[in-house]
């Protein structure tokens, strides 16, 4: 028996010597998404996105002031209010209809309704309308108005108009400076205060405002704003870890806590440094999925088309400072893109009032290197 066990020993070793280790095989990283004609930006799609807030930034009604009266004589409508910016339901988004028009007037100058839309910029950003919004804002009761939200989409308007060599485009930035110089004066004040980063899908999102004054301060080479946000969104968010994505979205949610969080770190941190650091903030995304819509007239809910652009526009630009995720994180994008895009011109004003917006964000992000 023994003889037995030994010869069946002898066997299993030998045999188990010939058996030769496999090579391990390269993992190679996945090809791109197909390319998806839907989701180019077009000259038919600018037109399509124009109409929205070409029609907009000149309904006064229905209208959400929020702002702080100080007496009775603050009761003005939104046009006595804000000459400039009194359309499309509420200030901010009266200011991102006017980014929209200006980035596609750039992309598509020969778009059809090319002169109407720069009539309309032109009426708006008038000298004398943008010094009234600066009075505005130089009032006591209404220094935090919009912050920082409204005073993000400011800047990328003004953001928009630095990159444009048109003469018209010269004028509207000159006289929109002041209240420019002035939301830079207040970030820059406000920022060493705000002790405790705002996390909300919401309006408030301290990620989401961090990242729009950063591409201004970058591409006008104010340094002094630039280095009070890197220093202020690592001191906030560069010990952050597991961000638990798989809680979002909140109800009314139009932004991604986790996914604004880490595209403001992939600005601010070098490559290599988020290269490490992303991974260890949102390990798992496979729970990211797009978001649904169960009613569309209603202001809130609708929020989630919102979140499927804002979170697609994240994506983008984290596909480009993870290469080795880069098909994962563009296709994962183009799913949410393709989710909401069909329903920006449902006919609701709930959400055509600034959906077109934050679409053509999106698709602006998808086509950047």
């Amino acid at each position: 028996m023994k003889k037995i066990c030994c010869i069946g020993i002898l066997l299993i070793i030998g045999l188990s010597d010939c058996v030769q280790p496999e090579t391990p095989k390269a993992i190679e990283p996945e090809p791109l998404p197909a390319p998806n004609p839907m989701l180019n930006l077009t000259s038919q799609q600018a037109e399509r996105l124009s109409q929205l807030p070409l029609k907009c930034i000149g309904q006064e009604y229905p209208n959400k002031p929020g702002n702080t009266m100080g007496d009775s004589s603050y009761v003005l409508g939104p046009r006595e209010q804000h000459p400039a910016f009194y359309g499309c339901f509420d200030w901010h988004s009266a200011v991102h209809g006017h980014w929209s028009l200006v980035r596609l007037l750039k992309k598509f100058p020969d778009i059809p309704d090319a002169q109407n839309i720069r009539d309309r910029l032109n009426r708006n950003l008038s000298e004398a309308n943008i010094d009234a919004e600066v009075r505005f804002f130089e009032d006591k009761n209404n220094s935090s108005y919009e912050r920082t939200y409204g005073w993000a989409w400011l800047l990328k308007l003004a953001e928009e108009l630095k990159t444009w060599d048109d003469p018209q485009g010269k004028r509207w930035l000159r006289h929109l400076q002041p209240l420019v110089d002035l939301m830079v004066s207040r970030y820059k004040e406000f920022l060493p205060k705000l002790l405790y980063p705002v996390r909300t899908g919401e309006h408030p999102n301290t990620a989401f405002g961090l990242t729009m004054a950063l591409d201004y301060a970058l591409t006008v080479g104010d340094t002094s704003l630039q280095h009070a946000i890197e220093q202020r969104a690592k001191y906030f968010f560069e010990k952050d870890q597991n961000c638990p994505v798989s809680w979002e979205p909140g109800g009314f949610d139009f932004l991604s806590p986790c996914l604004e969080e880490a595209a403001l770190m992939a600005e601010v941190l070098p490559d290599k440094t988020f290269q490490t650091w992303f991974p260890a903030f949102l390990p798992d995304l496979s729970s990211l999925t797009p978001a649904k819509v169960s009613d569309r007239t209603d202001g809130k809910l609708v929020h989630l088309d919102g979140l499927n652009f804002s979170r697609a526009w994240c994506l983008y630009i984290l596909a480009r400072k993870l290469p080795d995720r880069a098909a994962e994180l563009r296709g994962l994008a183009d799913e949410h893109l393709t989710t909401s895009l069909a329903n920006i011109t449902d006919g609701d004003y709930a959400g055509e009032h600034w959906l077109g917006t934050f679409a053509l964000y999106a698709l602006s992000e998808r086509e950047r290197e």
